[in-house]
């Protein structure tokens, strides 16, 4: 067979090549990007994330002109994108008791959100410019710690919407921590939590332990609203007996 028939079988042979839309090619770039920072950080050359990818540097450029833009989508994408609307709307919500809601959400928020890629990246940005970690805490803050201080003072009888105290919040992020480090001891320890049947998932029962440890605590350190009552009635009885016993 001539070299000319052998390159044009060869030619014919072979699968042709994939030709990606606008949309698929960013969607190529982006999942490649949040799987580049999640192993190498921040530190990594976008050349590096293009060779991986399997796009040329132009053209990753094309996309996305800055890193800066790379990687605050990424942040979009991975942090305020997996941020679900029905969290706001279950922990509004005024039914159900604050141990059933907490414990919903942080099922749902450990094993469905703190991803490897959540944490690694999480991590890694905290180690460098803070860029993603600032912007993240902050919609915590915004979206999410005032609703869980509402719910823990509920929780107590209380209805203040005062400012949280510093040890409210230090209590509180002792649950949200500990909860996000269930996943930090996998994703960054590489170490064993979840149970054989379920190893994939942080059951519902553990994160319940916590979240009733936290409120069993939370009332313990600050009380309830029936505390005073329940210490008037108190003072009431101890006078009544001391004045019978004068009689």
């Amino acid at each position: 067979m001539s070299a000319e028939k052998t390159e044009q079988a060869t030619a014919e042979a072979a699968p042709a090549r994939r030709r990606f839309g606008v949309a698929e090619r960013e969607r190529q770039i982006l999942d490649g990007a949040i799987q580049f920072f999640a192993v190498h950080g921040f530190d990594g050359q976008l050349r590096d994330l293009a060779r991986s990818i399997g796009v040329t540097h132009a053209l990753l450029y094309h996309y996305f002109p800055t890193k800066q833009a790379l990687v605050d989508r990424v942040y979009l994408e991975v942090f305020e994108g997996r941020w679900r609307d029905e969290w706001d709307d279950l922990l509004d919500d005024p039914r159900p008791s604050v141990e059933d809601k907490l414990t919903a959400f942080y099922t749902e928020y450990v094993n469905i959100t703190l991803t490897r890629d959540f944490v690694r990246i999480l991590m890694f940005s905290g180690l460098t410019d803070h860029t993603i970690t600032d912007r993240f805490f902050m919609m915590l803050r915004k979206r999410l710690f005032p609703r869980l201080v509402r719910e823990t003072r509920r929780h107590r009888g209380v209805s203040s919407r005062a400012r949280p105290t510093q040890r409210e919040m230090e209590l509180l992020m002792g649950l949200h921590g500990g909860l996000y480090y269930v996943s930090m001891r996998r994703w960054i320890y590489g170490q064993g939590v979840y149970t054989e049947d379920a190893p994939m998932v942080y059951k519902e029962l553990m994160v319940r332990d916590q979240v009733r440890g936290y409120l069993l605590a939370s009332r313990e350190l600050f009380g309830s609203a029936a505390a005073p009552a329940v210490a008037a009635v108190a003072v009431k009885r101890a006078a009544a007996k001391k004045s019978a016993t004068r009689q």
